[in-house]
């Protein structure tokens, strides 16, 4: 829409991961090497972690799309709350065979098989499980005893596991410790700093065709840092609204003060203009790697606009416990449902005369 006016020749800041616009950072190039190594290892697990945005998806396909198929066949899968033979069927599945109304023994026989065969031809399997937070315990041993398969003294299965942050408290569970034998290389990323969301916004910008427009100020990247808290996700978010708000204005250079409107109208739109921030919030910095929400938050009418635009900016990182909040809100509603219709067939059962205010009298006073 706005690619056109600043001279681009496509979209900078896409949510979806593209790894046409990899940036590699310190901690994605550390990422990166870590993958890199496993799959020299070609052998047990390797774990890579980060928020929700940090770039995960976007190296793991870059690497994909940097292998060879002659040499190795990836198969990709994305972790859902399965049962643990429901996950040795999806694996199964990934890599081309036959697993619906196939019982588990003979599962695991075709991808021994299959794995064998691939490597008699000189072939490398390697599975890639994404989300692989939502694993269960269950289904993370299967995924062990996967790797047990070996041709020879050959490990016939490589895996890496992509997940958020929580997947390294499920892996320091003592059930794991096995799991954790078989990892030979764990990784978290954590957001960018100040000077590389900016290095990260103009390599973006470069690889669009940016050249004269548009111009960003120093203190517009300061300002979108704080907004993103440094989340590439975030930061293309912020970018691309800030794109279209120069389009829609006609103009093609920022200031703090333009990400400002633009961080206030996101937040309105994302978490509402009905939350009332208290003056002694507890509001994280923005460089906060977990960053959480507000302590004292209170329903208000229309107040959000009144905040000053630093509050506004630290509500934005935390836009993912809002999501928790709009979960735990709605499950509050089901419960709230759920007693009234029991105090509903409460009523309806005294005024029937079945459990009537004097019976309850006498059985009280039977009981005494």
């Amino acid at each position: 829409m706005y690619e056109a006016f600043y001279g681009l020749n496509s979209k900078p800041f896409q949510l979806n991961p593209d790894p046409t616009f990899y940036f590699g950072s310190k901690q994605h190039r550390r990422a990166q090497a870590y993958l890199e190594y496993g799959m020299h290892q070609n052998e047990g697990f390797i774990v890579i972690t980060g928020e929700v945005g940090a770039g995960k998806t976007t190296i793991v396909r870059g690497l994909l799309e940097s292998l060879d198929p002659e040499k190795v066949v990836a198969a990709q899968l994305v972790s859902t709350q399965l049962d643990a033979d429901d996950t040795l069927r999806l694996v199964g599945a990934a890599f081309g065979l036959r697993t619906k109304d196939v019982a588990k023994s003979d599962v695991l026989m075709s991808l021994e098989a299959f794995l064998i065969s691939m490597a008699t031809k000189g072939k490398r399997c390697l599975l890639v499980v994404d989300e692989a937070q939502n694993l269960t315990t269950r289904a993370v041993e299967e995924l062990r005893m996967l790797s047990n398969f070996q041709y020879g003294n050959q490990a016939l299965l490589q895996s890496f596991l992509i997940g958020q942050p929580e997947f390294r408290q499920i892996l320091q569970s003592p059930h794991m410790m096995q799991f954790r034998q078989r990892v030979i290389a764990a990784c978290h990323i954590g957001p960018l700093d100040v000077i590389e969301t900016q290095a990260y916004i103009e390599h973006r910008l470069k690889l669009a065709g940016a050249k004269e427009s548009p111009k960003i100020a120093t203190s517009a990247f300061e300002a979108i840092f704080k907004a993103s808290s440094g989340i590439p996700r975030r930061i293309n978010s912020v970018c691309d609204r800030l794109l279209l708000f120069g389009f829609l204005n006609q103009q093609d250079s920022f200031n703090a003060l333009d990400v400002e409107e633009v961080a206030r109208e996101i937040f309105e739109e994302t978490i509402g203009g009905e939350t009332q921030i208290s003056p002694q919030a507890n509001l994280v910095s923005p460089s906060s790697t977990n960053a959480q929400f507000v302590n004292n938050a209170s329903l208000g009418s229309g107040m959000s606009a009144a905040l000053p635009p630093e509050q506004l900016l630290a509500v934005l990182n935390a836009e993912h416990v809002a999501e928790r909040l709009a979960r735990l809100e709605q499950s509050l509603l089901q419960l709230e449902r759920i007693n009234s219709a029991t105090l509903n067939l409460m009523e309806r059962l005294l005024h029937s005369g079945n459990l009537s205010a004097d019976n309850l009298k006498v059985k009280e006073n039977v009981e005494t």
